[in-house]
């Protein structure tokens, strides 16, 4: 079960990257651009290369990873004392959620624009909750076995 519900984040993630995080304007009056993992690092590699580089390490490699190395665990290509290290990768994700909930709270507090959080922020966001999950179950299942 642990298996398939980790080989079902490799096609989860990819479409919570694209699917509408936040739905952002400058005055209530107008329409609001949605803005997505990918198309919010599109503007940021334009604007701060840095800062590009830690949201795409922690939006996208961070997570994937982690759930590429608990597939590799699964099917026993990969050794089981990488789980410590894999489990820390799905921590690095939950620094992007905090970001982006960070992000939203400010603009909300200044009051100038308007920020409504949209469907797939809560789908990052589950994810990346439903990959720990699956961390944690593959390590209480190892420690069982041994």
């Amino acid at each position: 079960m642990l298996r398939i519900a980790n080989l079902c984040l490799l096609i989860a993630f990819p479409i919570s990257w694209f699917a509408p995080l936040l739905r952002a304007g400058i005055l209530p009056l107008f329409s609001l651009s949605e803005i997505s993992v990918i198309s919010g690092l599109q503007s940021l590699w334009g604007a701060d290369v840095f800062l590009a580089l830690l949201v795409t390490f922690f939006a996208i490699f961070a997570p994937y990873m982690k759930t590429i190395g608990l597939a590799l665990v699964h099917f026993d290509l990969l050794d089981r004392r990488t789980l410590p290290t894999i489990h820390f990768l799905g921590r690095l994700a939950m620094a992007d959620i905090f970001l982006m909930a960070l992000y939203i709270v400010i603009i909300k507090g200044i009051g100038v624009g308007r920020v409504e959080a949209a469907w797939g922020l809560y789908a990052f966001t589950g994810c990346v909750l439903i990959s720990l999950a699956i961390s944690f179950a593959t390590e209480r299942l190892e420690k069982a076995r041994a």
